[in-house]
């Protein structure tokens, strides 16, 4: 009797063995990859030459940039299979500035799963639930501070510089943008703030990505389209500051939808 325990035993031994032999091995995971961004800012297809008047807008305005400082946020990268990453989830508001080198090149922690990826989106500037005052307590961040009695939060963007005037004086324009407001009698008396952050869809911006790669994509920032479509911007109507002319901010934003193009 214990002889035949004995054998069993050595069988059942045996038959796990070859079980475990010729058992499928466990496949690792797929390597995922990583992104980065880096900014740049053109006018007509060529880096600006900042603090140069050179550069005329469509309505004939010349003009020459000092400095851009923008904001952009819930950078969202949608794969063809129609699932979404937002990069970055906790520290989603990025902060480019075209007098701070190391503001222009973010790379993303975020492991990027293989594959076709058709489009990536953002917004523009920064929407109402996130958008609070006092929450960058250190510059630069804490100098694009929106002011409380306009709406508070940070500004989307500062772009200035100056133009030649009507008078042909080489006056400043502050061309701002961030929350509006509704007068029932101006410049008092606000009845309603108006967010004017928007999405952008990166035109052409599909691409691929492959296990274990780095891509390195370029957003650049077209500044003439600011100026131009669909809206022709004038600064001799709208003047040298804008942060409590709504009309004037709104007309810029409806010029964002292709101020942003993707370089590869």
């Amino acid at each position: 009797m214990k002889g035949n325990i004995k054998i069993w035993l050595l069988v059942l031994v045996a038959s796990l063995f070859v079980f475990s032999c010729t058992k499928d091995p466990v496949k690792p995971e797929e390597e995922a990859g990583n992104i980065s961004f880096e900014f740049e800012h053109r006018i007509d297809g060529k880096a600006i030459q900042f603090d140069t008047m050179k550069y005329v807008n469509a309505a004939g305005n010349h003009y020459l940039v000092n400095e851009i400082q923008y904001f952009i946020s819930d950078i969202i990268l949608h794969h063809s299979n129609g699932e979404k990453q937002v990069l970055d989830a906790w520290d989603d508001i990025i902060y480019i500035d075209t007098d701070l080198e190391e503001t222009q090149f973010h790379a993303f922690p975020d492991e990027i799963s293989p594959g076709s990826y058709h489009s990536i989106t953002f917004t523009f500037g920064i929407n109402e639930i996130k958008n609070q005052s006092l929450m960058f307590v250190n510059p630069p961040e804490s100098f694009m501070f929106w002011p409380e009695l306009l709406g508070g939060g940070y500004h989307y963007m500062k772009l200035n510089g100056k133009w030649l005037d009507t008078l042909n004086q080489v006056s400043p324009y502050n061309f701002h943008l961030g929350i509006g407001q509704v007068y029932h009698s101006f410049p008092d008396s606000i009845t309603n703030f108006i967010q004017n952050y928007f999405e952008v869809e990166l035109p052409e911006s599909t691409f691929e990505i492959t296990a274990g790669q780095t891509l390195d994509l370029t957003i650049l920032m077209n500044v003439e389209n600011w100026f131009q479509s669909p809206n022709v911007y004038n600064h001799d109507v709208w003047g040298g500051d804008i942060m409590q002319k709504q009309d004037a901010m709104k007309l810029a934003c409806e010029n964002g939808w292709n101020v942003f193009t993707l370089e590869k």
